[in-house]
């Protein structure tokens, strides 16, 4: 039964990586072409997810908004990962004061809850896609510091490195070939299930009208302007949603599995 969750969730992530490169094939609409002859219609042969109230094709709009929801998940994490690990490095491998001032600041940033932090950058920085990405990433740096400095002093004191200096291999080599290696490698692991967090938090911005604007199809931005016709239109926030919903348990799902296989359990 678990194998089979791997399975479903697998095949839900290669339908999403379908649809962001080529939205084309799973829907023949235009998310953006407005019908005012078919506002706010159910789910029919002609549109299989129902129509929102510009008369737009919501099967379309999900599918040709998946690459821009992914961005927010993936793009935030790349950017946690790239500079929470340089800052992570740094503390692991830095003096007491270096590793003392970038501890305390990731205190500071983990004291306050992600979305929170994410809405005071956004805020600063002003709305749309690309500052979301950088919002929820600057949300998520703290933790990944904190977990890159705890590998790195793991692998620092291992023997393999002790070896390498041993062999008078330089610092700069050790790092680039051992050290960085080995403490990126489990985090790296840790941060596919945190994909679906930075998701979630992304929908949520453009929820709040601070993410992707509009007509750029969106699953949050679709959710924030379907509350407002759920007693007409039930289906037009229900897909959305659940575009959100599958996505992040076949995120986590996949996650999990690779962190066990990296411990060496199976699934």
């Amino acid at each position: 039964m678990k194998r089979l969750g791997l399975y479903l969730a697998v095949a839900v992530l290669a339908v999403l990586v379908l649809a962001a490169l080529v939205p084309g094939l799973l829907s023949g609409h235009d998310p953006l072409a407005v019908d005012s002859g078919q506002t706010l219609r159910p789910p029919s042969a002609e549109h299989l997810l129902g129509t929102d109230e510009n008369g737009r094709d919501v099967l379309a709009r999900i599918v040709h908004g998946t690459r821009t929801s992914l961005l927010l998940g993936f793009g935030a994490i790349a950017v946690a990962l790239l500079f929470g690990g340089l800052l992570g490095l740094a503390a692991g491998l830095g003096n007491r004061i270096v590793e003392n001032v970038i501890m305390r600041l990731s205190d500071i940033g983990l004291a306050f809850p992600e979305l929170l932090l994410a809405l005071v950058v956004i805020t600063v920085a002003g709305g749309g896609t690309t500052n979301a990405v950088i919002a929820i990433g600057v949300a998520n740096i703290p933790g990944y510091a904190r977990l890159v400095r705890a590998q790195t002093l793991a692998v620092r004191r291992s023997s393999y490195v002790e070896a390498a200096y041993a062999l008078g291999l330089s610092a700069p080599r050790v790092i680039l070939r051992h050290v960085l290696p080995n403490a990126v490698k489990p985090v790296l692991i840790l941060a596919t299930i945190g994909v679906g967090t930075a998701l979630v938090a992304g929908s949520a911005l453009s929820f709040l009208g601070l993410g992707t604007p509009p007509p750029e199809p969106e699953w949050g931005s679709m959710l924030s302007t379907a509350r407002n016709f759920i007693s007409r239109a039930w289906w037009y926030g229900v897909f959305p949603g659940a575009a959100i919903t599958l996505t992040v348990i076949s995120v986590t799902v996949v996650g999990r599995a690779l962190r066990l296989r990296s411990e060496g359990r199976t699934w």
